[in-house]
């Protein structure tokens, strides 16, 4: 929002206050100020003249001579190369000695031959910006109307003598996106008296009613509360008054003509937006406030065709819509320089529903940025009349008696009882009633006493962001200055701060794989359809969520996999000549058996990691060593033995989709409820591969609701031993399909309590012992925590083992 400074001088004495002290003051009182840039660009010296003759230069075709008045008392000779200049026109004139933005000084020169006592100035010329005027003036020299005074300083008649408060509003001061409500505000800080305009000043209504032209009525209550509309005869479409462009210029927003100017000025004085129809195109005599038909059409003023939906409002006479509510107004109605009578509509519409249809339709306009933070209800009525009289006083209008008006609710005043007590308890200060009373009477809230030291207070309609008493609390706070608000220790009951248990695990598997090589990756929410079908085992059968507005066919649909973000981050980082990648990701995946959403999506947390290339470049002394399916599971096997999951965990060979079919485990953990599977570890399926560019890659993927749930991060700690160990090797053959994994748990079961570990250290396979067998060789290490063990206790816990893995596996020792 940006406020003249002059203008807001019309609501508020602000002598002695600068522009930047204002600033300081409103900035300190919680409406930050941007800046306060000066309407001057450095303009001096430039007058309004009179061009009383204009010739053809004697040696310029696009040259001219003219004769001005400049007040001065003699005529000054000015050449002058635009082609709109004319005799009998009024314009800005430089003289000699002036000075111009960009450090111009104007001087006596001779153009072509012929003296030139100064300079016709353009708007682009004054440092105005040409795209805020009206387009007939956006070229050549700036012409002024007609009865403006001749040498009168340029800076009073365009109002450039002038400074602007740009205003950074929060979405709860929408009241201050108006003259009315920053005097409001200002008048609050200062404590001065507001002089607010009367809205039926000059309203002379003649004897014909409104309701024999037009009549209203709201379709849907609950979008639109109040509808109100005047009816205005024999208008004269023209350019309003220069000071109402001035200040329309000034808030950055362009003239157009007397009626549209005029509902602008209304909207920024009173932040309520109206519209005016040519009343001739009103079909029926009738406005209607409506939702839009199914496959409706409009044209809106800015020349775009609209296709409507069921739940977008519209205005619509009794033929066809005619403005969307609340966002533009439609072509079909436009005032146009024929118009001669017209409807003025003012309105309370339904914030949501303007924004909906604001956002949908990508149509912003300064009425939907007000309609959408909700307008003050009661400045409808204000604001319709004041812009009303001003129609009557600047465009001739005849306004009818009465006003046509559907009204569906008015909204009580909101009643908030305070406390001194609170105030003082809540900001620490010792505030007395007295200066309670006053900060209140500042804000034009009223309040009675309803108690001792308490207040019933009676909020302003107009301040719709305070509810309750600690809004109330935060006003008190403001105006009495967030600066003398002392610094006091914090009282009552507190909580110390700590991480969930899902946030400390997660944390705790982020430092654990990041410090195994990883490199955490963050990547997009959103993929493409086919990316979701990549990787059927880890999605389910869940159904892919439609974003409805996505930024492209590649981000349309929410992830239901986290690998596919991993391999597309993996192909970019290959393809820029970063070849051994190690990358992390924790997030989450959203799954549904909706295809049309009626409830939320599941929010489910995965990690996943992804290697591609080698663990170990090329040096002097040794080979590269690339990564391979044991560096992922290796990673996961660490990840979950400081998990406390490692006797919970296990490994089973499966061929999900996407995945190696020979070099992949499905990753299981053992519950209450049995055993289940949260993951897979592999190498990429080599079609995959292919299709991504990738080498030989290796992922992961694990769901993270089981993790959370029995993971426990108590670590044990054992004394170093003290007694020696015994280690027993043994080479055994099995069939190939006999999993080593297998073998060790047969061996831990078989042994008991004196075994220490037991790990695989050699498979062999060979014509030597048979095409279907294998040997596996593992070693076994015997301890007892108390005592030296005896060669007895080791052959027979040994023996056993033997035992067992004959009888489980039909195992043979290897000879």
């Amino acid at each position: 929002m940006n406020v003249s400074y002059r203008w807001l001088s019309d609501y508020i004495d602000l002598g002695g206050i600068s522009p930047q002290e204002l600033a300081e003051m409103m900035t300190r009182g919680g409406i930050e100020i941007d800046s306060v840039p000066s309407r001057n660009a450095g303009v001096s010296g430039v007058v309004v003249g009179y061009v009383k003759t204009r010739e053809k230069h004697p040696d310029a075709d696009k040259l001219s001579v003219c004769t001005i008045d400049a007040g001065t008392g003699e005529d000054l000779q000015i050449v002058c190369g635009a082609s709109n200049i004319d005799a009998g026109q009024k314009v800005p004139v430089a003289k000699v000695g002036a000075k111009l933005p960009g450090g111009l000084d104007i001087k006596r020169a001779k153009l072509r031959g012929v003296e030139s006592q100064g300079m016709i100035c353009s708007a682009r010329e004054l440092g105005i910006n040409d795209k805020l005027l009206p387009k007939e003036q956006q070229e050549g020299i700036l012409v002024l109307p007609a009865d403006t005074e001749i040498g009168r300083d340029i800076l009073e008649v365009l109002a450039l003598n002038d400074s602007i408060l740009e205003l950074d509003l929060t979405p709860n001061r929408s009241d201050c996106l108006s003259m009315i409500g920053v005097a409001y505000e200002v008048a609050a800080l200062t404590g001065r008296p507001l002089n607010l305009p009367n809205p039926g000043k000059g309203l002379y209504p003649t004897a014909e009613l409104t309701s024999d032209y037009i009549k209203v009525s709201i379709s849907d209550p609950e979008l639109c509360s109040l509808y109100t509309a005047r009816y205005i005869k024999g208008v004269k479409i023209g350019p309003a008054p220069q000071w109402v462009q001035n200040r329309l210029i000034a808030a950055g927003v362009r003239p157009i003509n007397n009626i549209v100017d005029i509902t602008n000025y209304v909207m920024l004085e009173y932040g309520q937006p109206l519209h005016a129809f040519d009343a001739a195109k009103i079909a029926g005599g009738r406005i209607d406030v409506r939702l839009a038909k199914a496959g409706e059409l409009l044209v809106t003023l800015d020349d775009q065709q609209r296709k409507l939906e069921p739940h977008m409002l519209v205005i619509a006479d009794a033929e066809k819509a005619i403005a969307l509510a609340g966002v533009m107004g439609g072509a079909n109605s436009e005032v146009t320089s024929d118009t001669t009578d017209i409807i003025l509509e003012s309105a309370k519409f339904d914030g949501g529903s303007v924004r909906r249809t604001s956002r949908q339709l990508g149509l912003r306009s300064e009425a939907s940025a007000r309609f959408e933070k909700e307008v003050n209800q009661a400045f409808v009525r204000e604001a319709l009349d004041r812009a009303s009289a001003l129609i009557a006083l600047y465009a001739e209008g005849l306004v009818t008696e009465g006003v046509a008006e559907a009204k569906i609710s008015f909204p009580e005043p909101v009643k908030i009882e305070l406390s001194l007590g609170r105030i003082n308890g809540m900001l620490g200060t010792e505030l007395s009633s007295l200066e309670i009373k006053t900060i209140l009477s500042r804000l034009q809230f009223k309040a009675e006493v309803s108690g001792e030291r308490s207040w019933s207070v009676t909020v302003p309609s107009r301040r719709g962001d305070i509810t309750r008493d600690v809004d109330l609390v935060e006003e008190v706070a403001r105006l009495h200055g967030y600066d003398e608000i002392p610094t006091t220790l914090i009282e009552g009951l507190t909580t110390t701060g700590a991480l969930t248990k899902p946030q400390a695990i997660r944390r705790e598997l982020r430092t654990i794989m990041t410090n195994a090589g990883l490199q955490e990756a963050v990547c997009y929410s959103v993929t493409s359809l086919q990316r979701t079908k990549l990787f059927k085992e880890l999605s389910g059968e869940t159904k892919p969520i439609a974003l409805a507005m996505p930024m492209s066919e590649e981000r349309s649909v929410l992830r239901t996999v986290l690998l596919p973000s991993l391999l597309e981050a993996a192909a970019y980082n290959l393809t820029r000549k970063n070849n051994d990648l190690a990358l992390l990701e924790i997030g989450n995946v959203y799954h549904s058996d909706e295809a049309v959403l009626t409830r939320l999506p599941q929010e489910k947390p995965r990690a996943a990691l992804l290697l591609s290339g080698n663990r170990r470049s090329a040096s002097w002394n040794r080979s590269a060593e690339p990564v391979d399916f044991y560096d992922a599971k290796g990673i996961l096997e660490k990840v979950f033995e400081r998990l406390g999951l490692a006797g919970r965990v296990a490994y089973v060979a499966a061929q999900p989709v996407g995945f190696h079919p020979g070099r992949t485990a499905a990753i299981t953990i053992h519950t209450e409820r049995g055993t289940e599977t949260i993951g897979y570890v592999g190498q990429l399926h080599p079609e995959l591969q292919r299709d991504f560019d990738l080498p030989d890659t290796y992922v992961a993927e694990i769901e993270l609701a089981p993790v959370y749930e029995y993971a426990d991060r108590h670590i044990e700690y054992r004394t170093l031993p003290r007694y020696p160990a015994m280690e027993r090797d043994i080479a055994v053959v099995v069939d190939r399909g006999v999993a080593g994994g297998a073998l060790t748990d047969a061996i831990t079961a078989a042994a008991g309590e004196l075994l220490e570990s037991v790990k695989v250290f050699d498979v062999y396979t060979g014509d030597r012992i048979g095409s279907d067998k294998k040997s596996v060789a593992l070693a076994l290490v015997y301890r007892h925590g108390d005592r030296t063990l005896t060669d007895e206790e080791v052959t027979e816990a040994h023996a056993r083992v033997l035992a067992q893995l004959e009888q489980s596996f039909g195992a043979e020792l290897r000879k």
